[in-house]
């Protein structure tokens, strides 16, 4: 999402909570001169690309198993 400077201090919490989800690009004059961005995009990523990567067929215990090399 890209919103002006003016846009950013006029609604500036708004846009904090959105940027927990997406990043947000500051313009000003029609350039970008910022960027605002949740620190912990990667983690955030990581975590939703891991999820649903187990098949419901599988128990808790034959994930961990099967992790600790254990069968």
């Amino acid at each position: 999402m890209s919103i002006t400077a003016t846009e950013l201090k006029t609604n500036l919490g708004k846009y904090l909570l959105l940027s927990a989800t997406e990043d947000v690009y500051i313009t000003k004059n029609g350039k970008v001169i910022a960027k605002l961005t949740n620190p912990f995009q990667d983690r955030v990523q990581l975590v939703e690309s891991l999820v649903g990567i187990i098949p419901d067929t599988v128990t808790l215990e034959e994930a961990k198993a099967e992790r600790l090399d254990l069968i």
